[in-house]
């Protein structure tokens, strides 16, 4: 299990970023987290990672803002990037 290598920019984003690639199968605690986040993906840097289940249609939260909507479910750990999100602009 790693720490600082995902970052959650503000509280109410359901999204962190990969501060360095991260590999599926890694775990890595996030703020306040007692239980460690399991990535479900290869994460590259900068890149988003869910940090909790997102609804199909459910806003993708990051800066504490809407930057798009999830296409499908979204489970904890996973990659969220243009394949499963669609931009809201």
């Amino acid at each position: 299990m790693s720490t600082n290598k995902i970052l959650r920019i503000n509280i109410h984003d359901n999204v962190a970023i990969a501060l360095q690639p991260l590999s599926e199968g890694d775990e890595y605690f996030l703020d306040d987290n007692t239980e460690p986040l399991a990535l479900l993906n290869n994460i590259p840097y900068t890149h988003k990672v869910a940090i909790r289940p997102i609804k199909k249609d459910e806003k993708i939260i990051k800066y504490g803002s809407p930057i798009g909507s999830a296409l499908y479910d979204i489970k904890p750990g996973e990659h969220v990037h243009s394949h499963n999100m669609k931009s809201n602009y």
